[in-house]
């Protein structure tokens, strides 16, 4: 069993910055890759964002890509979304998900098995 928390999630202006966090704990390990995703009202969840096991390796959707920054603590056991330059448009609930086959990297959202409970970001226009 893997937990995972998300914060940081919030309202900003159209333009602005924010930096969401997620905590794991229970079955963690280093090998592990993570994602981040979101869910827009009446819309279906997207994916966002993942960051291999060893930080090395990230991949973004075209939406976000020079906007958003995926990173990860492994010493925390925290991953991070820095988003800057935000748009009304990436106002959802933003979760982060694990992937607990080790060592696969396959950025999709069916390789992730444990969820968060998810974030509430706003951006006003």
């Amino acid at each position: 069993q893997v937990q995972l928390v998300e914060s940081g999630g919030g309202l900003v202006q159209a333009g602005g910055s924010l930096r969401l966090s997620c905590a794991a704990s229970g079955r963690t390990a280093s090998s592990y890759a993570m994602g981040w995703f979101r869910q827009a009202p009446g819309k279906e969840r997207e994916f966002v964002a993942a960051i291999d096991w060893s930080g090395g390796s990230t991949y973004y959707a075209v939406s976000v890509k020079g906007r958003f920054t995926v990173s990860r603590d492994t010493a925390k056991n925290t991953v991070y979304l820095q988003m800057n330059a935000l748009k009304p448009e990436d106002t959802a609930v933003y979760y982060c998900a694990v992937d607990t086959h080790e060592y696969r990297w396959m950025p999709t959202m069916t390789a992730y098995d444990y969820w968060g409970q998810g974030t509430q970001v706003t951006v006003s226009s």
